[in-house]
């Protein structure tokens, strides 16, 4: 194969593509000319690059609430805000909002007060009770059945059974309770709630304190109502197949705090909660691993693990019965063990009574 010719790069070919010199040719010129003189197709005409100034000085003489620097609207912002309150608060929205900001800025500041044993009245009420009241009228749909025998002023104990696998049933009475008569309910709660992290510091500022008789006669001496579940444990830990058996209720030590103080003993009957974690096993072992009373097992638990934590949407009904009178015992008969047994089993038969009465009415667990 003899040696390539080569040619330099437009050196040859037809006129208009080039001829090797810096100069193009009249080819080529007359070639551009007429590419240029050719008539573009019609088509849509390709946005211009806006004009910043304009825009900015357009935005400023129609809306002064547009911030130019971001183009943040914040007049269409404010109006949203506005319409979000509305849904939420309803026609006294104003009002409503400027409470809310005043109590996000007394809880920033630390401009509120509790008692001496930590209740946080405000924080209650505008917080705690705020959260519960739709899932008490929503998805238990509440029925409040006897709210006039509660005292409207005054100390009083409430005497409940117990039941849920989980306490729900305290926090649905205090708001039922307080939405009846405008009044708080001083729960008394066991040495567990208390060692449970940040729950005890909620359980306290909601007005629970330890169960004890020293604290129960001092809350009903001031005019408290005070909120005692004498089951424990074994009340809202008993399986399924034992619901609205009411469990063993101690030795009385509520009723000796009531006659101390010469209160009422309201007996309080609460159809509901026992469906919304039927409790089909245990696992005892792993629940002294743990310390805690029991481990339950339910139908949806832990079988649907995170899901299995949602209770189920049963037909709840809470019926304050009729008081029974303390005052009428001398005080010294307060530490009467005859006396006791008698007050205590009068209140018991009459939460059971009221139990029985209740399931009948109830048309259906989830109706």
């Amino acid at each position: 194969m003899g040696e390539a010719d080569v040619v330099p790069l437009g050196t040859r070919g037809k006129p208009g593509r080039g001829r090797g010199t810096d100069n193009p040719s009249s080819s080529s010129r007359d070639a551009l000319l007429a590419k240029q003189a050719k008539p573009k197709p019609a088509g849509p005409t390709p946005p211009k690059a806006p004009d910043v100034a304009a825009l900015l000085a357009e935005s400023k003489s129609t809306s002064p609430s547009v911030n130019a620097a971001k183009g943040i609207p914040v007049g269409e912002l404010i109006a949203s805000f506005v319409t979000a309150a509305k849904e939420v608060f309803g026609a006294d929205w104003e009002s409503r909002t400027a409470e809310l900001l005043a109590f996000v800025r007394r809880r920033l500041t630390g401009d509120y007060s509790v008692d001496e044993f930590g209740f946080d009245p405000e924080l209650t009420e505008k917080l705690v009770l705020t959260a519960i009241r739709p899932i008490a009228q929503k998805y238990f749909r509440v029925e409040v059945l006897g709210a006039e025998n509660i005292p409207l002023e005054g100390g009083a104990l409430i005497v409940s059974n117990h039941s849920g696998t989980v306490p729900v049933d305290g926090l649905i009475t205090l708001v039922s309770l307080h939405d009846a008569t405008g009044r708080f309910m001083r729960a008394l709660g066991a040495d567990l709630v208390f060692k449970l992290p940040f729950v005890s510091d909620l359980a306290r500022s909601v007005g629970t304190t330890l169960a004890c008789a020293d604290d129960a006669e001092r809350m009903l001496s001031a005019g408290e109502i005070v909120g005692v579940w004498p089951e424990g444990f074994k009340g809202i830990g008993k399986p399924f197949t034992e619901r609205y058996k009411l469990q063993r209720f101690g030795r009385g030590g509520f009723v000796s705090a009531a006659i101390k103080a010469g209160v009422p003993i309201i007996p309080v009957s609460v159809v509901g909660a026992e469906e919304i974690y039927p409790i089909v096993g245990n696992v005892p072992s792993l629940a002294r691993l743990l310390g805690v009373p029991y481990l339950p097992i339910t139908p949806t638990f832990p079988l649907l693990g995170p899901l299995g934590l949602l209770p189920l949407p049963s037909k709840w009904l809470i019926e304050f019965g009729e008081p029974i009178r303390t005052d009428e015992f001398e005080p010294e008969l307060a530490d009467d063990p005859m006396v006791l047994f008698n007050v205590t089993d009068q209140v018991r038969e009459a939460i059971q009574q009221n139990l029985y009465t209740l399931l009948r009415k109830r048309k259906s667990v989830f109706g």
